[in-house]
């Protein structure tokens, strides 16, 4: 026993059933060794090993080669069969390593990130050149009064600093530096939320990139399916029954057929898979289960849930096996010879089920296994089932037996060793029954692939499969539909680029592919603008699982290749999870365009005020001051970030189509919903501003009622924000802004935090936040809850409003806007090209001067000095 690290290539290295092979090989030799190449290739076929000098002897002889595999895969389960095989490639050369090496990929931004990056520019070029203008604006004013200035030098230089303040504070407002908080607060929350649906995140901008996900190209084996072989169809006598997740013609379930299934019957169904099967008992991660193909795994499975086999060893050990006849390919069956107690030999086969009919020529009852003969009609009913499982994509199994008085029968001949030939039997033999086998599609995944679809996301299949059993189980699950496209790999990779473009809309399943194949599907899928999320569990499908803008692995059959490519794992295993992702994804882009829209209005509101009264004032000063200003900021920033974060998805959020890349950010909708609130917040302020003292009955020259003033306004403009925290909860122009309100405690509890705060602000803020000592009266209060509250009825105004009247104003009268905003990005990029150039200049003369080398003078030993001698 040697460590998997220690293996060289070159070694020669022993296999046995369970194996999991650690590095590439050449099969040198062995019995009937059989491997799961699933991890690794996406076909859950056992894999047949022929010895690599078979193959070469068959190559040079010309011989036929097809269904010859000397080759032995790192990542592979040796089913069944003993051998040894040589090492070829170990570490990252083999066919693990060099795919665990190819994840290895840069990281692109998503969506989300590149739409605000674009946005988040805009605001501070445009909040910068605001406060730009705004302190020039201030300071020449203040630079031409100061002739006549007759305060101290102390106070125009607090005047000064007072100036710079209201500049410095407005680009605080303005710039968006609650972004990345609320990002980060939404993916947070979503995350621990996904992780307690069976959703973990590994990387968390993985969570965000769902919500825009357009595609989803899936794998078939482990993740559609459960990647372990079924008995899902059965038909025996005049009996039959169904799985219960299998759409046939037939009804009878397997748990009410078994119920029904005579003592007689029972017993020569459990010769026929418990003691003719070369599979045994074992133990996989401490759980009892069967090892061998997956062929007589899904037989004993059957045998063991619903006929009431217990313990396979004890069973073989009851019973006398006078002969087994190992796997005939050419025949495609094996069988067993059973010494019956009650005297005689029992002769039990199973294979290919329409070989096996030929081999039959009566059938037996199944209640009291009295034969008849088989007719050509009856023949011909069992030939229909098999084709009828065949086109539902069953691997249909055929069970016969034939009863001797002796053993061997007279009729047998014998091999030159002795032994009986196993064809010389294979005739008037009598029929028993047919099961069909099938890797079934996992609960659930029907649903929630009608569930992406109706959320606008293609859902395609990609496989190793052949098309027919592909074709059948992506109908089974919903994803192929009359009119798509079923495509193997090798044809598609063979497509032109033009040619690719025009089949990938309608390509619905993609067979016989290979890694390369699901890669360059999800490369094209990118290129043409998709979001695409790729799901798989085996170690073929990392590749395209990095290449993806989100890739899902499974938590309990993937495997650690795949687990590391993936940046979401569903813990289980079920292909449902996705939609949970999907929905969590749309609310962490939901909440960041809550946000947004939340901030940008109060951005708008903030800036256009301080800049219009800092002007106005004789004392320019403007209508907030700078504290105030940065406790509205702090409201803006952490606590809407907080509150609109945290609103759970409901299903209804699968009711739109994705956004997409080339969607904007901030939708017409919102435009509306925020252009509407500024202009009532701003008008409310203003009138406040400018005729409150005439309306409220002010004597403004008293200091007093001037500061009772300014705290009205002050406590007015909080309370909107408050109250437009509720409109915003909402993105598209229904009215419930409260719906699901009480099923969020988090967002309940920071809108009280927040009124708590600005009550105490009000009460005992005073010098401050420059507002009025001991608060303001019962009146003032009202005034100001009064004016937040209407913006809830402001917004239900603004939301009956059309959108389209909306866009055709906003596109005549944001030209000065735009003209302006183009303006400031010039200005931006010219002082940024000025202090670069400053700072290259810098840089250059730094590096003409140079830095000269230290010199150290040291003395002879008779005291002389070299003055070029350096130690």
């Amino acid at each position: 026993m040697i460590s998997i690290y220690d293996v060289l290539a070159g070694d020669i290295i022993h296999l046995e059933p369970g194996d999991v092979i650690p590095v590439d090989g050449i099969f040198v030799d062995g019995s009937d060794v059989k491997c799961d190449e699933s991890s690794a290739t996406g076909e859950s076929d056992a894999i047949r090993k022929t010895p690599g000098a078979a193959v070469m002897k068959a190559l040079e002889s010309g011989g036929p080669i097809k269904n010859l595999d000397p080759f032995i895969i790192s990542g592979a389960k040796v089913l069944q069969g003993v051998g040894t095989f040589m090492a070829t490639s170990v570490g990252v050369n083999s066919s693990f390593g060099r795919i665990m090496m190819s994840v290895r990929a840069d990281v692109d931004p998503t969506p989300l990130q590149e739409k605000l990056g674009g946005l988040a520019m805009a605001i501070a070029k445009i909040g910068t050149t605001a406060a730009g203008v705004l302190f020039f604006v201030l300071l020449f004013r203040f630079v031409g009064g100061l002739s006549g200035d007759n305060r101290t030098p102390a106070q125009k230089g607090s005047a000064f600093m007072d100036i710079l303040i209201v500049a410095v504070t407005i680009i605080v407002v303005a710039v968006p530096e609650g972004l990345p908080l609320a990002v980060t607060l939404a993916l947070a929350f979503a995350t621990t939320k996904m992780l307690k649906e069976n959703n973990l995140v590994r990387v968390l901008r993985a969570c965000e990139t769902m919500g825009n996900a357009t595609a989803i190209c899936s794998d078939k084996t482990g993740t559609l399916t459960t990647n372990k072989m079924t008995v899902v169809a059965g038909t025996f006598g005049t009996t039959s029954f169904v799985h219960s997740d299998t759409k046939l013609e037939k009804s009878q379930t397997i748990s009410s057929w078994a119920s029904e299934v005579t003592p007689i019957a029972k017993s020569l169904l459990i010769q026929s898979i418990a003691i003719n099967s070369t599979a045994f008992e074992g133990e996989e991660e401490g759980r009892p289960v069967f090892i061998g193909s997956k062929t007589e795994t899904a037989l004993l499975q059957l045998a063991q849930e619903h006929l009431g086999l217990l313990s396979l060893s004890e069973v073989r050990s009851g019973e006398h096996v006078e002969h087994m006849f190992p796997f005939d390919s050419g025949k495609k069956c094996m069988g067993a010879v059973i010494k019956l107690r009650a005297g005689g030999y029992r002769l039990v086969v199973k294979g290919a089920s329409e070989i096996l009919v030929g081999f039959t020529s009566s059938i037996a009852s199944f209640d009291t296994l009295e034969t008849d003969i088989l007719s050509e009609t009856r023949r011909q009913l069992l030939v229909d089932t098999i084709y009828e499982y065949a086109s539902k994509s069953l691997r249909t199994i055929g069970l016969v037996y034939q009863d001797f008085e002796q053993w061997p029968p007279a009729h047998a001949a014998f091999t030159e060793g002795g032994s009986v030939e196993f064809s010389s039997l294979l005739h008037n033999l009598t029929f028993f029954g047919i099961v069909g086998i099938q890797d079934p599609v996992r609960p659930g995944v029907p649903e929630a692939v009608r569930k992406a679809q109706k959320a606008g996301v293609t859902v395609r299949m990609v496989t190793g499969d052949n098309m027919q059993t592909a074709r059948a189980i992506a109908t089974e699950c919903l994803i192929y539909r009359e009119g798509g496209i079923v495509m193997e790999g090798p044809e598609f990779r063979k497509l032109s680029e033009q040619k690719m473009d025009e089949v990938l809309p309608r390509l619905q399943v993609l067979a016989r592919s290979s890694p390369e194949d699901k890669r360059i599907l999800v490369t094209r899928l990118k290129a043409m603008g998709e979001i695409v999320a790729v799901t798989g569990d085996g170690t073929n499908d990392a590749p395209a699982l990095k290449a993806a803008n989100i890739g899902f692995s499974m938590g309990i059959s993937g495997t650690e290749v795949a687990k590391e490519a993936s940046s979401i794992i569903l813990m289980d295993d079920n292909f449902a999870s996705i939609i949970t992702a999907l929905m969590w994804g749309r609310a962490v882009n939901d909440a960041v365009q809550k946000f947004l829209q939340f901030q940008i209005t109060v951005n708008i509101t903030a800036v256009i005020l301080a800049f219009v009264t800092a002007v106005y004032s004789s004392e320019m000063k403007p209508a907030l001051g700078a504290v105030q200003l940065l406790w509205v900021n702090l409201i803006m920033d952490t606590f809407a970030a907080l509150a609109l974060a945290t609103d759970p998805p409901t299903e209804k959020i699968l009711d739109r189509p994705p956004q997409g890349r080339d969607k904007p950010l901030i939708t017409i909708t919102m435009w509306k919903q925020i252009t509407g609130q500024n202009i009532y917040k701003l008008t409310v302020i203003f009138v406040l501003y400018f005729a409150g003292g005439d309306i409220l009955g002010y004597d403004l020259s008293d200091p007093n009622k001037q500061l009772e003033l300014d705290t009205l306004i002050f406590n007015s403009f909080v309370w909107m924000q408050i109250f437009n925290i509720f409109n915003n909860r909402r993105l598209d122009n229904k009215l419930n802004v409260l719906e699901g309100i009480l099923s969020n405690f988090f967002f309940i509890g920071i809108v009280i935090l927040i009124i708590g705060l600005q009550v105490t602000i009000v009460f005992v803020g005073g010098r401050p936040f420059q507002i009025k000592p001991g608060g303001i009266d019962g009146t003032q209060w009202a005034i100001s809850i009064v004016t937040g509250f209407v913006c809830i009825p402001w917004a239900i105004g603004i939301r009956f409003f059309p959108d389209a009247w909306f866009a055709v104003i906003a596109s005549f009268c944001s030209k000065p806007f735009v003209l302006l905003y183009n303006w400031c990005c010039v200005g931006a990029a010219k002082l940024k090209t000025l202090f670069t150039r400053k700072s290259k200049k810098n840089e250059q003369s730094d590096a003409e001067a140079g830095v000269a080398p230290a010199i150290v003078v040291v003395g002879d030993d008779d005291g002389s000095r070299a003055p070029n001698d350096k130690a």
